[in-house]
C-alpha cells in the first residue's frame, strides 16, 4: 500500500489540535479501500488499538476485516445485561469462527440493582433513557478505553445506516483519541457482498426483521417501528452516545 499522505508526522500533530487539519487528513483517507484504511491507521496512529462491537445485525463485517489484519486486537463488548439471548449466540459463533480476543465490560450495577434504583428507565422518556445509557453502556465503555490505554479505536459505523451518520468522516478525534471508520462509505450492497464472499452470518434476529439490534427491552423490528430510524431506544432517539462518547 502506498502512503496516502505526505509529511504525516506533521499532519498528525496538527490533527490533534486543529479540526480543519483533522478534516483534511480524513479527506485524504477517502481514496483508500477499507482494508487500506485499517493498515494505514495501524501503521500511523497511536495505539493501543481496540475494536468495540455491539454484535449487531451486520457486525461480522468489521469484526472479520479488522481482525484479519490484526488478529491480536482486543474486541470490546459492553454487556448491558439486557442483550438478547440471540446476541450471545452470535458472539459465541463469531468468536469461534474468527478467534478474536474478546473483552467484556459491564456496569458495577447488576440488571436487578439498576431496576431497583432507577426502575424501567427505558420506558420513562428520553432523559431517563439517557441515564440508563450512561450507567449501563457509556461508563463501562469509557472504563474499557482507560484500562486498555487506548490511543485509537475502530468502528463499523456507515453513513448509509441513518440520517445521524450521513456526515461521518473516515477519521475522528474524540476525548483525546483517534477513531477510525474503515467502512464508513460502504452501501448495504457492499456489506451484503462482503458477508457472502466470506461466508459470514448476519445476527440471528436479522431474519426475523430486526435491522438494528441492541437491548431486548428497547429494540423493535422494522415492521413494528415502521421506520428503520425508530427501531432502537423505543423510537425516542437514534444513538446511545457511545460513538460520540456523550455524557
Amino acid at each position: 500500500m502506498s502512503a496516502p499522505v505526505l509529511n504525516l508526522e506533521a499532519q498528525l500533530r496538527a490533527a490533534t489540535q486543529d479540526p480543519d487539519a483533522l478534516q483534511a487528513l480524513s479527506q485524504q483517507l477517502e481514496a483508500l479501500t477499507p482494508p487500506e484504511r485499517i493498515e494505514w491507521a495501524l501503521a500511523s496512529l497511536p495505539g493501543p488499538f481496540v475494536l468495540p462491537s455491539s454484535f449487531g445485525a451486520q457486525a461480522a463485517v468489521a469484526l472479520h476485516m479488522v481482525t484479519q489484519i490484526d488478529p491480536k486486537m482486543p474486541v470490546v463488548l459492553v454487556d448491558t445485561q439486557f442483550l438478547f439471548p440471540e446476541t450471545w449466540q452470535f458472539v459465541t459463533e463469531l468468536q469461534r469462527r474468527l478467534g478474536f480476543d474478546l473483552r467484556i465490560y459491564r456496569s458495577p450495577l447488576s440488571a436487578t440493582e439498576f431496576e431497583a434504583q432507577y426502575g424501567r428507565s427505558w420506558e420513562q422518556g428520553a432523559e431517563a433513557l439517557q441515564q440508563y445509557n450512561e450507567i449501563m453502556k457509556l461508563e463501562p465503555f469509557r472504563r474499557a478505553l482507560r484500562e486498555l490505554g487506548v490511543g485509537t479505536w475502530f468502528s463499523g459505523l456507515r453513513r448509509a445506516q441513518s440520517r445521524t451518520r450521513r456526515g461521518l468522516p473516515v477519521l475522528q478525534r474524540l476525548d483525546g483519541r483517534f477513531k477510525v471508520h474503515p467502512i464508513v462509505d460502504w452501501t448495504n450492497r457492499d456489506v451484503g457482498r462482503y458477508l457472502r464472499h466470506h461466508d459470514l452470518p448476519h445476527h440471528p434476529l436479522w431474519e426475523r426483521g430486526y435491522v438494528s439490534i441492541g437491548d431486548w427491552h428497547s429494540t423493535r423490528t422494522l415492521a413494528e417501528a415502521g421506520d428503520a430510524e425508530l427501531t432502537r431506544f423505543n423510537g425516542l432517539k437514534r444513538e446511545c452516545g457511545l460513538h460520540g462518547l456523550e455524557g
